[in-house]
């Protein structure tokens, strides 16, 4: 089964990714992290790639079209793969629709998470964690159980993404929503979209993922 996670940044694709992994084999795809392990192993996209990266340039559809490509053509995607964080337009859209259609292969299903702004930015904004083995804390909505000291760890450092304020979040969510909207028609249009309460209580939103893939309760 191959899946796209659509959503805005916070909206939890991530975390729900992670899960379907886990239960059902289905490999987490980041385009930002294929980016990297293509240039590192030095394939011919990954020089592609890297050469435009060095020119300070951004990296063009068709080649993070083919870094994708070359990663779902690996073993440990032949149960399927999930994306996060690609398509944003519908050119990318269609560039991997053509591309997956000769190999063979299809969109099964594309998710769309549905959020608040308003709660996404205080979700957003909030987040903060360990320094010392990354565990995720929030101000109002998970913090550690003795304050100032890591759960998992024991560690007393924390720290924040530097673009994890409000008013960079709501550029964030701006410019989401506007490269973002005219994908969902495109989906609907191909019967392959599905849509799911991005604000529920994380499990709930696992649970309704899971039902609208067919795989039932988690």
């Amino acid at each position: 089964m191959n899946l796209i996670l659509l959503g805005p940044p916070g909206a939890g694709k991530g975390t729900q990714a992670q899960r379907l992994e886990r239960a059902h084999g289905l490999i987490q795809l980041s385009t930002g992290d294929m980016l990297r392990a293509a240039v590192a192993a030095g394939t011919e996209v990954g020089k592609r790639a890297k050469a435009v990266m060095e020119a300070g340039q951004l990296v063009s559809d068709d080649i993070v079209v083919g870094i994708i490509a070359d990663r779902i053509a690996q073993d440990d995607c032949k149960n399927g793969f999930i994306l996060d964080g690609f398509p944003r337009t519908v050119a990318q859209a269609e560039a991997l629709d053509s591309m997956l259609a000769q190999r063979g292969l299809k969109l099964d299903r594309v998710i769309d998470m549905k959020v608040d702004d308003d709660i996404l930015v205080e979700r957003v904004s909030g987040r903060y964690t360990c320094a010392k083995c990354n565990a995720g804390y929030h101000d109002k909505f998970q913090q550690p159980k003795v304050a100032g000291v890591c759960d998992i760890c024991g560690g007393t450092e924390f720290k924040r993404r530097a673009d994890d304020n409000a008013e960079t979040v709501r550029s964030r969510l701006g410019a989401f929503h506007a490269q973002t909207a005219p994908l969902l028609p495109y989906y609907q249009a191909r019967g392959v979209l599905g849509t799911v309460d991005g604000m529920a209580p994380i499990d709930e939103v696992t649970r309704q993922i899971e039902t609208d893939l067919g795989f039932g309760a988690a």
